[in-house]
């Protein structure tokens, strides 16, 4: 008799289990008890279920206030034949010394034909988080030691090939400028030489030359007066080569700073007009008074802004 109450009691318990069995598992754990402040903290979630139930992503980060999450990897799914398991996996760390426990996780999820969802929590996980043993003599050290990363040749070599395709480039460009520089024509800087300082260097040449001493006396004559009509093209923009002595007066007649040279430059004019044209053979003073009166034309009509440089540099 008892052994029948024995089996009737087996069979209503394992009636009892199959029926009311939960569908849904949720198991929280991590990979130690213990850790150092830094250490890496592996937690995992694990969610078991039955293949009719659908598993609402939980908000696990939500719950992990407490600590510094590292990373999150990607959750890791499996099927077997009377379910699936999917495992959420967080590296953590703690950078505190004491008792760290990480809440309940809340999991939802809906059983196939019923709309209602429900929820199931995880179990608690509490781990200790130690300090490292202090020697107050013992210098100081890193808590881990520094990670050190591997040498890597094709980053080295990329590094190096990009260098030196930079630097081939520069030289290449370099070169080019460099080329293209020294086929330039070079601009030669034209020093313009003042008209009177022309004038003054040409009379003081002939006069060197002493043409009229020579018996040169027409072609003296002729020089001086080329000299000075060259003088008024350049300072007064008059063509005076081309001007006969009438002319070149009335021209110069209408310029306002040859006024004070009319006279003496009529003078001048007619007298070189009467040995080269009338064969007049004048004396000595004569043409010694041609280039008095020549150097006296320039110098009077020097522009003063040239005039004043000038007698600044002389009293320097």
């Amino acid at each position: 008799m008892v052994k029948i109450l024995k089996i009737l009691f087996i069979l209503v318990l394992l009636f009892i289990t199959e029926n009311f069995a939960q569908p849904v598992s949720v198991l929280a754990s991590v990979d130690s008890s213990d850790y150092l402040i830094g250490d890496y903290i592996n937690y995992s979630l694990e969610v078991i279920a039955d293949k009719n139930v659908q598993i609402i992503s939980p908000f696990i980060r939500d719950s992990l206030k407490e600590v510094e999450i590292i990373r999150e990897l990607e959750p890791f799914k499996s099927e077997t034949e009377n379910g699936k398991s999917t495992t959420y996996l967080f590296t953590l760390s703690y950078y505190d010394s004491g008792s760290v426990t990480i809440p309940p996780i809340a999991v939802n999820y809906k059983i196939s034909g019923d709309d209602e969802a429900k929820v199931l929590l995880s179990n608690p996980v509490t781990f200790i988080v130690h300090t490292l043993p202090v020697e107050q003599q013992a210098e100081i050290k890193d808590v881990k030691e520094p990670l050190t990363i591997p040498l890597d040749w094709k980053f080295i070599l990329l590094v190096a090939f990009i260098v030196l395709i930079i630097f081939a480039t520069a030289v290449f460009f370099y070169l080019r400028y460099k080329k293209k520089k020294s086929m330039l024509p070079v601009k030669k800087k034209i020093i313009k030489i003042p008209a009177h300082v022309k004038a003054l260097t040409a009379l003081d040449n002939l006069d060197r030359e002493q043409l009229w001493q020579k018996g040169h006396v027409k072609e003296y004559h002729s020089n001086i007066t080329g000299i000075v009509r060259n003088y008024f093209e350049e300072r007064f923009n008059l063509p005076a080569l081309e001007l006969t002595t009438t002319e070149q007066m009335q021209q110069l007649n209408r310029v306002s700073s040859a006024k004070k040279i009319i006279d003496e430059t009529e003078q001048f004019l007619k007298n070189a007009d009467l040995v080269k044209f009338a064969k007049f053979i004048p004396i000595a003073s004569v043409n010694a008074e041609m280039m008095k009166q020549a150097k006296d034309i320039v110098n009077k009509t020097i522009p003063r802004e040239i005039e004043t440089v000038e007698e600044k540099l002389e009293n320097v």
